[in-house]
């Protein structure tokens, strides 16, 4: 059949819209018709150059959708099941999976080829090309032929156009929190930078008890919506976060900082290095170039102070356990969802919602495919 999709050719270009013929699904794959499409930050670094996937792609990796079609041996979804897609696969029994860390699946090894876990591709172009789709999901576009270990069933009742951002930006920052830093009741933690992601680490971590977060960007409305999403205090400068730090922990530091800046450099990992305590953690969530060093510190108080920093990716959680859990939080009124969509955009605004995201307008825009489902 043949779809509508926001395709990358090329590091430096904008988004082209092309039709494309899409493949069927084949053995333990699903065709999805797609509602909705986060704009993630992701995408935006695939145009800058600071991850280079195979081009051309079709964009987007945040995604939820309707069933239309499974391929042979496919018996967890059926046609006309609600779905979140889940940016990184989960097989289920690679040494990762196996050990309880579904989110470093071995599957996950070509989601920037986008090609699915048989090596093949499912978008073709008029000139012959083969396409693979973002993180084998493909989510710009407006149908895509994806592996069942994406996909992730949801109540017929759930607003796709809503918890669409469950699948990428919202388990990311509130996993940040609650996973990768472990924030406990009574902690104090640091978040740098709240775009999409940084806005659920402040969520996580004020429904997991934090006494204090402190959320830190240079703009006054990502600031006041911190501060609506549980944040105890912003400030516009690390610097600034730091007295302000000092002060409410009356100079022992925070407990945890989590970075959820567009990109990662060295000031900001080492400011959220002296920021947090005597065997506090720095969550690196934010993203950079993967051949460039982005983390700069003084080795000798990593030693003497016993600091950590941890990565994390997907929030350090398992795509299958945590979006129903965050769909019943959201679903309960625990966990705001609405609130976070500045605007929403058709597809062929995509280049227009990423320069909203660039200038600082959205905390997050949304593509609507189907604004009737």
């Amino acid at each position: 059949m043949k779809t509508k999709a926001a395709v990358l050719r090329g590091v430096g270009q904008p988004f082209e819209i092309e039709e494309l013929t899409l493949d069927p699904p084949k053995a333990g794959e699903v065709l999805i018709k797609y509602v909705a499409a986060g704009l993630c930050h992701s995408d935006e670094h695939l145009r800058h150059g600071d991850i280079v996937p195979r081009f051309p792609i079709v964009g987007g990796h945040e995604g939820a959708g309707i069933i239309e079609e499974v391929g042979p041996g496919v018996t967890r979804l059926k046609p006309g099941d609600h779905v979140i897609c889940s940016f990184l696969p989960v097989c289920g029994h690679c040494r990762f999976c196996s050990s309880g860390m579904t989110n470093l699946c071995d599957l996950g090894a070509t989601i920037l080829d986008g090609m699915l876990p048989d090596g093949t591709y499912r978008f073709h172009s008029d000139r012959g090309e083969d396409l693979g789709g973002m993180c084998m999901i493909g989510t710009f576009s407006e149908r895509a032929t994806i592996s069942e270990n994406s996909a992730v069933k949801v109540a017929d009742d759930v607003p796709l156009d809503k918890a669409v951002l469950i699948g990428c930006g919202v388990p990311t920052g509130f996993g940040s929190a609650v996973h990768a830093a472990a924030t406990e009741p009574g902690d104090t933690i640091a978040i740098y930078g709240i775009g999409g992601i940084g806005i659920n680490a402040v969520q996580g971590a004020a429904l997991a008890g934090a006494a204090n977060v402190v959320a830190i960007d240079p703009l006054a409305n990502k600031r006041e919506m911190a501060e609506r999403m549980g944040a105890t205090h912003s400030c516009p400068t690390a610097e600034e976060a730091h007295a302000v730090i000092q002060e409410i922990t009356n100079g022992v530091g925070a407990d945890k900082a989590i970075i959820t800046v567009g990109v990662v450099d060295t000031a900001v990992t080492t400011n959220a290095f002296h920021a947090i305590r005597k065997g506090g953690t720095v969550v690196v969530t934010g993203l950079a170039d993967p051949a460039k060093n982005t983390i700069e510190i003084p080795g000798a108080l990593l030693t003497l102070f016993e600091k950590r920093i941890q990565g994390s990716l997907f929030g350090s959680g398992d795509p299958f356990k945590d979006i129903p859990r965050l769909v019943d939080m959201y679903q309960a009124g625990q966990l705001k969802l609405d609130e976070l969509i500045t605007n929403t955009y058709t597809l062929e605004d995509v280049n227009k919602g990423y320069e909203d995201l660039i200038n600082g307008v959205n905390i997050r825009g949304v593509i609507i495919h189907d604004p009737n489902a």
